[in-house]
């Protein structure tokens, strides 16, 4: 009975809300791994965690960097930049494409979901509370 407990907790932490759980690849390959989209805030991977790799807003591989590869507002890889020539893409564990994460409203092949939209409109304030939109969006 506790193995199940733990095995269920630990499933229920990989993701919010028991969503698929999503990834952003950035780079002109897509080959830069940016972390998990909508992991909880603690996981070591999750764009939400504010002290990680993906979450801090002075990490390379953050998209929360504003003077960042990809977190730059004029950056040819930055969601953010709605010119950008090489957004990042959205996939599941299996490569399944859920479209790219960019405020280019133009783009045909743009993630229209819910939480990526929020991501694009809400990016500069995202920015400088990354914890405190992860409790706004989740919660």
């Amino acid at each position: 009975m506790k193995l199940k407990l733990l095995i269920l907790l630990l499933l229920f932490t990989t993701t919010v809300n028991g969503q698929k759980t999503l990834h952003l690849y950035g780079g002109q390959s897509h080959d830069v791994y940016l972390g998990c989209l909508n992991c909880n805030d603690i996981e070591q991977n999750s764009i939400w965690n504010d002290i990680g790799s993906y979450g801090s807003n002075i990490s390379s591989t953050s998209i929360w960097n504003i003077i960042g590869t990809y977190g730059s507002d004029i950056s040819s890889y930055s969601p953010f930049n709605s010119l950008a020539s090489y957004p990042p893409v959205i996939v599941d564990k299996d490569g399944n494409f859920y479209g790219y994460l960019t405020a280019n409203e133009l783009n045909s092949k743009r993630a229209d979901f819910k939480l990526a939209l929020i991501i694009c409109k809400y990016y500069k304030d995202i920015q400088k509370d990354v914890s405190g939109w992860y409790k706004k969006i989740f919660s």
